[in-house]
This record gives C-alpha cells, sequence and structure tokens, in this order.
C-alpha cells in the first residue's frame, strides 16, 4: 500500500471516530443560585465525564442573552428562576422534550413534556429580631406602627415571584389585596429594587422585615449566622418553581438529557436541598418547609400576561411609580 493511501486511510480513521464519539462538553445558562449551579456541574462531570460551561447570572439577562444568539445558539439547557419563562419559550416551540425517569417523583404540576422544576422557592416574610418589633405572622402584622418605615418589598416589576405574590393575594383578597398595599404604603413600606435589594437592609437591621423575601436566599443566610427569621404567612403565599429546559436548537440532545436526568437524581436534589430550596422530587426530604407544609394562594395557569399588567399597573399607581 502506497504512503499517501495509508495516510488517507488513517485520515479517515480519524474523521469516523470523531464523529462517533459523543461530545464531551455541555453549555448550561442558569439563573443561581451560583454555589448550587456550579456543585451540580461538578456532580455531572464527575459521573459523566462531561464538561459543563456555565453562564450564570438573572433570568433577565440570561433570556436577553438567548434572545441576541437566536441566529448562532450556544445553550444546551437553561434553568430560569421563572416558570412562566418556561411556558412563553414552550409556546414559541423552542424546547424540546424531556423525558427523564427520574422525573416520576415529581409532582404534575412541577413538570410538563417539555420542562421540569430543578426544585422549589417560596415567598415569606424575613424578620430581623434584633429590630425591636414584635415577630410577624402574616402579611397585614407589616402594617402596624411598630413597623412603620422599618419594611422592605421586591419591586414587582423587576422581580417575577414579587408579582406573582401580588397576583396571589388578589385572587384571594380581592380589593382586600389593595388595601393592604395602600395600608402598608401609608406606614412607609419601601419597594427597593430586586429580591436582594431588598433583604440586605434587613441584614444590616436598617430595617425590620421583607414582604415578600425569596425564602432559600433567606434561609442560606441564616445557616450563614445572619440574624433573621423565616415566617411563611399564615394567610398563605406563592411558590416559584424554577424550570429547567433542553433548547430544541441544541446539538448535544443526549448529553443535555443526562444533565437533567443527574439534576432530578437522587444525588443532585440532595444538592438542590443543600441550597435551601424545596427538591423537585418529592421522595426527597429537605432541610425546611416542603411543599406539603405550606399554604398556597391561588396561582395564575400560565395565561397571565394581561392580567399581569393590570396588576403592575395598581400596584405602581399606589406607590406612584409612573
Amino acid at each position: 500500500m502506497s504512503v499517501q493511501k495509508l495516510l488517507a486511510l488513517l485520515t479517515m480513521a480519524v474523521t469516523i471516530s470523531a464523529i462517533a464519539l459523543p461530545a464531551q462538553s455541555l453549555t448550561v445558562y442558569t439563573a443561581g443560585p451560583g454555589t448550587l449551579s456550579r456543585k451540580l456541574a461538578a456532580g455531572f462531570e464527575k459521573k459523566t465525564g462531561i464538561k459543563v460551561d456555565l453562564y450564570q447570572a438573572t433570568t433577565g439577562k440570561v433570556m436577553a442573552r438567548i434572545e441576541a444568539e437566536q441566529a448562532n445558539p450556544h445553550a444546551d439547557v437553561l434553568i430560569s428562576a421563572s416558570w412562566d419563562t418556561a411556558r412563553d419559550l414552550d409556546k414559541r416551540g423552542w424546547l424540546a422534550p424531556i423525558q427523564s425517569a427520574n422525573a416520576a417523583q415529581v409532582p404534575a404540576q412541577l413538570k410538563s413534556d417539555d420542562f421540569v422544576a430543578q426544585g422549589v422557592s417560596a415567598l415569606a416574610l424575613v424578620w430581623n429580631p434584633r429590630s425591636g418589633t414584635p415577630e410577624p405572622s402574616d402579611w397585614r402584622d407589616l402594617t402596624k406602627p411598630a413597623y412603620r418605615n422599618l419594611v422592605t418589598m421586591p419591586d414587582p416589576s423587576l422581580s417575577g415571584t414579587s408579582a406573582d405574590l401580588l397576583a396571589g393575594l388578589q385572587a384571594k383578597f380581592g380589593d382586600g389585596a389593595w388595601k393592604l398595599f395602600a395600608d402598608l404604603k401609608a406606614n412607609g413600606l419601601a419597594v427597593s429594587g430586586p429580591n436582594a435589594e431588598a433583604l440586605n437592609p434587613v441584614l444590616q437591621g436598617a430595617k425590620a422585615a421583607v414582604f415578600g423575601g425569596v425564602d432559600y436566599v433567606a434561609y442560606a443566610a441564616a445557616a450563614d449566622g445572619e440574624k433573621i427569621k423565616v415566617i411563611m404567612p399564615a394567610s398563605g403565599t406563592v411558590i416559584a418553581p424554577r424550570p429547567m429546559m433542553i433548547l430544541r436548537s441544541s446539538k448535544e440532545q443526549a448529553q443535555a438529557r443526562a444533565f437533567i436526568d443527574y439534576v432530578l437524581s437522587e444525588e443532585g436534589q440532595r444538592l438542590v436541598a443543600d441550597a435551601w430550596l424545596i427538591p423537585a422530587r418529592m421522595d426527597i426530604p429537605g432541610h425546611r418547609a416542603s411543599l406539603r407544609d405550606l399554604h398556597l394562594l391561588p396561582q395564575n395557569d400560565g395565561d397571565s400576561q394581561g392580567p399581569r399588567t393590570a396588576i403592575l399597573e395598581r400596584f405602581a399607581d399606589i406607590f406612584g411609580n409612573r
């Protein structure tokens, strides 16, 4: 055999081998928590040998990047902090079906054919016991004179979960919800940007409580030694499932499904629990109140854009933001 033919055969063999081998990297875009994302990526790589390239940002920034990359998509898996994000992308036909045996223990309301929850958070009263204020037990407690000018709230125009809370309170109490917010306004409620900006003054002792704080962030801060308490309101709250999706544009569908399987495995769900989220799987214990323990307000079925806009406008009217 000539040298030229031998080189040609070797080149062909290498090419065929490269085609046959699965890709050894996966790109995951995720909206926090950052420590959890890194632990899941490391655990998956250890199990499979597949490297995970993470892009970590807020849901808004993640979605802006995905929109900007439409002509040349990079993401294989998307993890959002907003269930509405998954519904929207599903309606647009951007998602590939998810089939995971590990989703069998995930409740029906936390999964669909095309997305499934990684874990769940809830909104709570986050109170600083050193504030000199009485411990609250329900939303309306924060309208009392003892809390005057000492309460913060995430801005619902910037926080999807805060907007969900408005909708849930309106669904349960009707006009009583808006009387509640008018009373909070009169008592000096500060609407303080996204979730972290609402929580920080309470951690620092400048404020006494957050109305509608994201619970897993507060639980984690308390576990790190911060003097705060997470209180689930007696009249009910809302949950925020964190959907995982596989982009239809991904060229690594098998690896993406393997990543979803890992996150929903017992090992992956324990990592979710360690981040103070409620595991998506009902058979994995968490470190805090479970879904079964929560008294929930009504939440929308996904056809909420019109009502949500009206709710945000009414909130803005009360707080003079437009």
